[in-house]
């Protein structure tokens, strides 16, 4: 590795560790300024026992104490304190519980997605305006323009209470087929379009025309020079998608009933759950973000003439 590209990659790191911590300065001040607070909702407690609990959470402190503390136990300790809705249980375990079942969900719906789009866009844009290039664009564009709750509705519709192929509940390792689905059906049709679109340009190429007139073969054309240099749209659109994925689609974990990070975040917004709140926000934050400078960095595995600056 040479110096400019470590140099790219440490500020790149840099960036990121700034960008993650605006997005815990803005969302723990604008949580906080919402009206209300995480007790109202209990059921008749009174001034005594509601100051009682915001002294035992720390929250009857002056809020820039509060945030200061935050920060100070993210970065030393890793911990982002304990959820005032779910008692007894810290925010990390809660995160890291749904986790498990959102990145197994979520890591088979973008790879699934990834290899399908990828090999239906290489086939739309070698077959450009034949009947299974018209018959591909069509359908992703449906794909497209589903939103995901009208999909995984009409999936556990048709699957799960017409049929009875698949259950309707997520907590299964056959129960996450649907949310698997659903989950890939738009990135996939995505990538579909952008992998045709990119390939197309590429094709179109000085350099691809050279080949063929070197005689190079149609298959070493295709795999070693058109594919691989149309990927990079592909990648700069995978990482962040990959990121949102992982987290958990908050809408389809629920349609679902799957026991991830979605579900958590939902109840802990509706529940006013700050720690929770701060805690799922940071994690998604923080994987956007890695996964954009792994994107950035896999550029130039795949054109090494791209060059980071």
């Amino acid at each position: 590795m040479d110096s400019k590209t470590l140099g790219y990659i440490l500020k790149r790191i840099a960036l990121a560790v700034l960008t993650v911590w605006v997005v815990i300065t803005i969302t723990f001040f604008v949580m906080h300024a919402v009206p209300g607070g995480p007790f109202m909702s209990e059921k008749a407690i009174s001034g005594a026992a509601k100051a009682a609990l915001e002294a035992k959470y720390g929250l009857d402190k002056p809020l820039f104490q509060q945030y200061l503390t935050y920060l100070k136990d993210i970065v030393t300790k890793f911990d982002f304190g304990p959820s005032l809705k779910q008692r007894g249980r810290q925010v990390t375990t809660i995160i890291l519980d749904g986790l498990k079942v959102s990145v197994k969900l979520g890591l088979i719906a973008a790879f699934t997605a990834l290899i399908t789009g990828v090999v239906l866009g290489a086939v739309a844009a070698l077959r450009r305006n034949k009947i299974i290039d018209r018959v591909i664009m069509v359908i992703t564009t449906a794909f497209v323009s589903m939103p995901s709750f009208i999909m995984g509705s009409l999936l556990l519709i048709i699957f799960a209470i017409k049929f009875h192929i698949l259950p309707a509940n997520g907590s299964t390792t056959k129960g996450l087929i649907l949310p698997v689905i659903t989950l890939a059906l738009y990135p996939m049709a995505y990538i579909t379009r952008l992998t045709r679109s990119s390939m197309l340009d590429v094709l179109g190429q000085d350099y691809i025309r050279t080949a063929k007139a070197k005689g190079v073969s149609g298959k070493n054309i295709i795999f070693r020079h058109a594919l691989k240099n149309s990927l990079i749209p592909v990648i700069t659109y995978f990482g962040p998608m990959l990121a949102y994925i992982v987290t958990g689609s908050l809408v389809v974990e629920q349609i679902f009933a799957v026991p991830g990070i979605g579900r958590d975040f939902v109840t802990s917004i509706t529940g006013r759950d700050y720690p929770l709140i701060m805690g799922t926000t940071i994690v998604l934050a923080t994987l956007i973000v890695v996964m954009n400078l792994v994107g950035d960095i896999l550029y130039k595995v795949i054109d090494p003439r791209i060059n980071l600056e």
